[in-house]
């Protein structure tokens, strides 16, 4: 079958989902190891009968709800190319409005940063590709998340120093200039648990108590004590938490609190700056 004939197809197949097109396109590209411009430049190459098998049980998966990053095992972000699997969150465009904050944020100067759960690594490796000066080190709590930060930076060929352990415990006496997350946000009543690609992705790096709130109150409680003087803290929240964790990250003692949308024009990153450090 001709390559025009079978995206066509696919796309068929695939229609009623979010990105019909889209997705079928990653997965071709995925099976014949090409990247996207070869389907627009090669319309008549003729595919395998092994790669449309591949391609069949591919389709399938992905009609039952399985997301295209599972299925492939990568997703681009920022320009990276990284290994996901079902143990992490698949990184999303909208949290590169918090890179670019923080990029735009931190001094000129070699920096420390530090990100909280970190997944993938998605967040720390942008911001080491960005400054590769800068020492930045990942939290992770899951083991195999963990696992899979320290692969993708190797790839890469990205000094990230991945830590295991639960928020701030495996940086006992450690100070930086910023400390960025894309924490749990989400009602454990939400149900837009039940739709999309989170039916695929772990709980636990998705849903939090206090209706959301309570691992952003944690960090936000807890990082002064291993912040520098002006040093900033950015976190990434629910469309319609802006409000809220301004108040947290303010009730805290942060100044120049500030809430960012993303490529949608939803609140998504909230930030402030850390003024001094914090008395017993």
């Amino acid at each position: 079958m001709r390559l025009s004939e079978l995206r066509a197809q696919l796309r068929e197949q695939l229609a009623g989902g979010e990105s019909p097109a889209l997705d079928a396109d990653v997965l071709l590209c995925h099976v014949l190891n090409k990247p996207r411009s070869f389907l627009l430049a090669w319309p008549e190459f003729e595919v395998s009968a092994g790669q449309k098998a591949e391609l069949a049980e591919l389709i399938r998966r992905r009609q039952q709800g399985e997301p295209v990053a599972h299925l492939t095992g990568q997703r681009e972000f920022w320009s990276l190319m990284l290994e996901v699997s079902p143990d992490t969150l698949i990184p999303r465009p909208d949290t590169e409005v918090l890179v670019e904050s923080a990029l735009e944020r931190l001094p000129e100067r070699p920096a420390r940063v530090v990100d909280l759960g970190t997944g993938t690594g998605a967040i720390a490796l942008s911001i080491k590709c960005e400054r590769p000066d800068d020492i930045v080190m990942a939290v992770e709590f899951n083991p195999q998340a963990a696992a899979l930060a320290r692969r993708n930076a190797e790839r890469l060929e990205l000094d990230l120093e991945v830590r295991q352990g639960s928020w701030f415990e495996p940086l006992a006496g450690l100070t930086c200039d910023m400390i960025v997350s894309n924490p749990p946000y989400i009602d454990a009543a939400d149900p837009h648990l039940a739709q999309g690609d989170v039916r695929f992705e772990p709980l636990s790096a998705l849903v939090a108590d206090d209706q959301g709130l309570a691992d952003i109150r944690h960090i936000a409680e807890q990082a002064p004590l291993h912040l520098l003087a002006g040093g900033w803290l950015l976190v990434e929240h629910g469309w319609q938490q802006g409000e809220a964790v301004q108040s947290v990250f303010t009730d805290n003692g942060f100044e120049q609190v500030t809430t960012l949308r993303d490529y949608g024009g939803q609140d998504r990153v909230t930030l402030g700056q850390w003024p001094g450090r914090k008395h017993a």
